[in-house]
């Protein structure tokens, strides 16, 4: 695959990570009815069988695809950085080399821990919300409960792409914006998660034009020391 149509191919699976994005922010956050706080383990068990054809497929869309999409993008923005900061570029592509791989587990986690609470969750109920909380847990902690892996990276790209331009400098600002909330993802506040979330649609969306339309752009400005 030459260079160009790597850059295009990282630039539409960058514009499909948002759209990703957009998708499970719809499912999760508005067409799915969880039970209230108050709920007995009978019915969170039975929203989970109900619904289990929607939440395995959106845990594979949402997590597994997003890592095998992400990959992609990882190498080709790579590819496009490596001949100015060769170290930079391999320090930036391990942490979302990283973050790709713990994506990926998080939404193979959640499917297969999804899967035993329904095959056990008639008969034991408790047993099997135990299993899920357990599951939610390692799952959130690999990859959704804070972002500072996938922020070094964002970070890591905005100070390579300010130095030498690879992107618009406001498109390398939204870029460190991203990375600052995502690396806040670690303290206890839910807006900062959100605030990652949105502010990376825009990100994607924005880095995958850009590959598109200019995927042989030159860089002209090297450090003159």
């Amino acid at each position: 695959m030459n260079t160009k149509t790597l850059q295009k191919l990282g630039g539409f699976c960058s514009i499909s990570l948002g759209l990703i994005y957009i998708i499970a922010f719809i499912v999760y956050g508005g067409i799915l009815a969880y039970p209230k706080a108050d709920a007995t383990d009978i019915e969170r068990v039975n929203f989970l069988s109900e619904n289990y054809v929607m939440l395995s497929t959106t845990n594979l869309i949402s997590y597994v695809l997003f890592g095998i999409l992400l990959a992609v993008l990882v190498v080709s923005i790579h590819q496009k950085i490596k001949d100015n900061l060769p170290n930079f570029s391999i320090l930036a592509s391990v942490f979302g080399v990283i973050w790709v791989g713990l994506v990926i587990a998080s939404g193979m986690i959640a499917n297969i821990g999804l899967n035993s609470v329904i095959k056990i969750g008639i008969e034991e109920p408790q047993k099997a919300i135990s299993i899920w909380t357990s599951t939610g847990i390692v799952s959130e902690g690999l990859g959704g409960g804070n972002e500072i892996v996938g922020a070094i990276w964002v970070l890591l790209l905005s100070i390579a792409a300010l130095k030498y331009s690879f992107f618009s400098k406001p498109l390398n600002f939204l870029g460190l914006l991203v990375a600052l909330a995502g690396i806040l993802t670690i303290l206890p506040f839910v807006v900062f998660k959100e605030i990652f979330g949105i502010s990376q649609i825009v990100w994607f969306v924005w880095i995958g034009i850009a590959m598109i339309r200019k995927p042989h752009k030159s860089f002209a400005h090297k450090e003159s020391s």
